[in-house]
């Protein structure tokens, strides 16, 4: 199963070539950061937007896309940890705790990640879980919803069935594996304070065809469906015992319609070095500074 998305592929081709993407490394244990987290270990579990792809520099199994600058290192430099585990990787479902996950890059085998689940034990005492795009397609929706053509047929027409939207109900059902997880964090790493994300804003309300070339009222539809999500997400961390940490508030006015120093995810083509459709370093590092804040800090 190929699980880098398939618009990141053309963008991890010119990483690649450019020497963004570098020989995996050992993801290092953060330092420094506030007294009062010393002693952390630290677990990050989830998916592309927590790992971070194509934002230098990369760190651990290549097809993961994980970076040394995504939010959970962020964080664990604010927080002085005494260890980080840090398993997000790109393409990852909730299948993926507790199953290994197929990677390849660029149609390119890459072997399996082990379970995220393996990197929790008894000795854990924070967790952040970011999971549930991968499951509701949404990459592969927004990439299938490009469209240059203003007077074109609306793409979200395409996922009514019998006048039901069918991305709503996958996104619907996520919502039962999400809670299996939490249930999981907590029988595996009882003694861990544990912190779910939503996501954040991606396009404005309208959109801003043709810079992003989605028409407007597909745009509004896309991140309808990414709040969806949130309320999903957030209604889950409730009811098991979890943290939401919203991060879609604070990333209004920081979409990809935004200028390059303000915007906190990239458009269909990135201006800065980060997957398309996903966050870039500064993203991340205000994911980073909102969990951070949430914690305490």
């Amino acid at each position: 199963m190929n699980v880098v998305p398939k618009i990141l592929k053309g963008a991890l081709g010119a990483a690649a070539a450019a020497g963004l993407v570098v020989g995996a490394t050992a993801a290092p244990a953060a330092a420094g950061g506030a007294e009062t987290a010393a002693g952390e270990v630290y677990v990050a579990l989830g998916d592309s937007m927590a790992s971070g792809p194509l934002i230098p520099l990369p760190t651990g199994p290549l097809a993961c896309g994980r970076s040394t600058e995504n939010y959970p290192h962020e964080l664990a430099d604010r927080l002085g940890v005494a260890e980080l585990r840090d398993v997000t990787c790109s393409g990852a479902k909730t299948d993926h705790m507790t199953q290994p996950q197929s990677l390849s890059l660029l149609g390119v085998d890459m072997g399996e990640a082990p379970p995220q689940f393996d990197a929790l034990s008894a000795d854990t005492t924070l967790v952040t879980l970011t999971i549930g795009g991968n499951d509701a397609g949404l990459v592969g929706i927004a990439q299938d919803c490009m469209q240059l053509n203003p007077t074109a047929d609306l793409c979200k027409d395409g996922f009514m069935e019998g006048g039901v939207d069918t991305v709503a109900q996958r996104i619907e059902a996520m919502g039962p594996k999400i809670g299996a997880v939490l249930d999981g964090i907590h029988a595996r790493a009882p003694q861990a304070r544990v912190l779910v994300t939503g996501y954040g804003d991606y396009i404005k309300p309208g959109g801003c065809w043709p810079l992003q070339p989605v028409l407007a009222a597909d745009a509004d539809w896309l991140q309808g469906s990414v709040n969806h999500m949130n309320r999903v997400i957030a209604d889950r961390a409730a009811a098991h015992g979890a943290e939401y940490v919203d991060v879609f508030t604070p990333s209004r006015g920081h979409d990809a319609c935004q200028s390059p120093g303000d915007k906190w995810v990239e458009g269909y083509v990135p201006t800065a070095p980060a997957a398309p459709l996903h966050p870039n370093a500064r993203g991340e590092e205000a994911y980073a500074d909102i969990i951070h804040t949430q914690l305490g800090g």
